[in-house]
């Protein structure tokens, strides 16, 4: 009877381990199949956003462009001591790494607390660029800051003729004298191309203005003033390109005053068309450059060099352009040129996805088309004087650079071709002779 009863119990408990078994084991089966199920389609999806989105925002490109070039130095500096920076404490510090990390973490910068909430709020994380090569005067990654303009401007408009869309006016330009380092190019040449036009400077936000210019304090600062506005930056990059032997034309549209119905949000379609119809007349126009203002305050858009101050740049590129990769390349030629010679100017090349802002700024009209911001709400006169001469200098040596090339080019087809014919030609004499 006893062991009946136990061998009732036993079988009782075996059916019980098994059901156990049966049971976890649907749970491992069920917990396989929802991982793999998850991971098949976390990878159809990074394949569908591959083919549907080139911008680098979520690549690790964007991530290893955020970090400075003193980050690498001073990993580098741990093994190789004579390679570390004495005078300024190491980006390996917990001061600077420890906000590096949180908002690797989290996404959240603790510098800007509207970081905080840009991911919950509709709206406030729409034009957040991405850095793809960041600049030494930039060592906090700090993106620009967008311009958006008041109902009407703080200053009176003053009439001139390029008020209207689409006009244009040829600055007045100081022949330069044997002093002035625009009278020759890189090469030591002088300047052939002033007769035929190349470069093209616009301004989609003509009234965004400065502070100093106004003599009055505002957090958007805005004119119509050509002498107030970003206009003046325009005027002054332009006769250096000038003066450098480089054609150059200006255009000063003022959309905000002429355009009616006026809609800030279509700044870039109104300066698109006004690159399209300059284009349309003078088919060497190859060089785009649309010059803003960032609208960070003086601390954050200037740096000082040998004891003089500069106004800081931002290069901007537009991701929603298929061939941005192309104006990335102008951009960071121009860039490079800055950080070598001039340490601290460029905040760097930052880009930004179709879902960010506009996305494209013209730039698909030709691949040496740009955006550039030039100094900040707080920049004088003199430090956007300053920054707009390095900056047309950097921009004619690349000029020149590139036409050097497209001379070489041309030079190597014409050679090419010359010694097929010579070929084809001493063929011909010996198969005449052989007959």
């Amino acid at each position: 009877m006893n062991n009946r009863k136990f061998r009732i119990w036993n079988i009782a408990r075996l059916k019980r381990k098994v059901m156990e078994g049966l049971s976890m084991g649907r749970t491992l089966v069920l917990l396989m199949l929802g991982s793999l199920l998850f991971f098949l389609l976390l990878g159809l999806g990074g394949m569908a956003e591959k083919g549907l989105n080139t911008s680098p925002v979520s690549s690790m490109k964007g991530l290893a462009a955020s970090l400075s070039s003193r980050f690498f130095i001073d990993m580098i500096g741990m093994e190789m001591p004579h390679m570390a920076l004495e005078k300024e404490s190491s980006t390996l510090s917990a001061e600077k790494m420890t906000p590096f990390v949180f908002e690797l973490l989290t996404s959240v910068n603790p510098r800007d607390p509207k970081s905080l909430l840009a991911s919950e709020v509709p709206g406030m994380k729409t034009n957040q660029p991405v850095p793809l090569r960041n600049g030494s005067g930039n060592e906090q990654g700090e993106a620009p800051a967008d311009y958006r303009p008041d109902h009407s401007p703080t200053e009176p408009e003053e009439k001139t003729e390029a008020t209207v869309p689409g006009k244009t006016e040829k600055d007045p330009v100081e022949p330069p004298s044997e002093s002035s380092p625009g009278s020759t190019n890189k090469n030591g040449k002088t300047g052939t191309d002033s007769a035929k036009k190349n470069v093209f400077i616009y301004h989609s936000h003509p009234q965004e203005a400065f502070n100093p210019l106004l003599e009055k304090q505002s957090s958007n600062p805005g004119s119509s003033s050509p002498n107030k506005n970003i206009m003046l930056v325009g005027n002054m990059v332009a006769k250096r390109l000038e003066a450098k032997g480089i054609g150059t034309v200006h255009d000063k549209s003022d959309y905000q005053s002429s355009v009616p119905d006026y809609s800030w949000n279509y700044s870039y379609k109104y300066s698109r068309q006004t690159v399209k119809s300059a284009l349309s007349q003078n088919e060497d126009l190859s060089y785009l450059i649309d010059i803003h203002r960032d609208s960070q305050r003086h601390s954050k858009t200037t740096t000082t060099i040998n004891g003089v101050n500069y106004a800081q740049v931002y290069f901007i590129i537009g991701h929603a352009n298929k061939n941005w990769r192309e104006n990335e390349e102008f951009a960071s030629k121009i860039n490079g040129l800055l950080e070598k010679s001039y340490p601290g100017v460029s905040r760097g090349v930052w880009g930004k996805s179709a879902d960010q802002g506009n996305g494209e700024y013209n730039q698909s009209l030709s691949p040496n088309s740009i955006l550039i911001e030039i100094g900040g709400i707080d920049s004088t006169k003199e430090e956007l004087q300053r920054t707009a001469e390095l900056l047309a200098d950097m921009i004619a040596e690349v000029y020149w650079q590139d036409q050097k090339a497209q001379k070489a080019s041309v030079m190597n087809k014409k050679d090419g071709r010359k010694a097929t014919t010579e070929s084809e030609t001493v063929t011909v004499q010996k198969n005449s002779k052989q007959s």
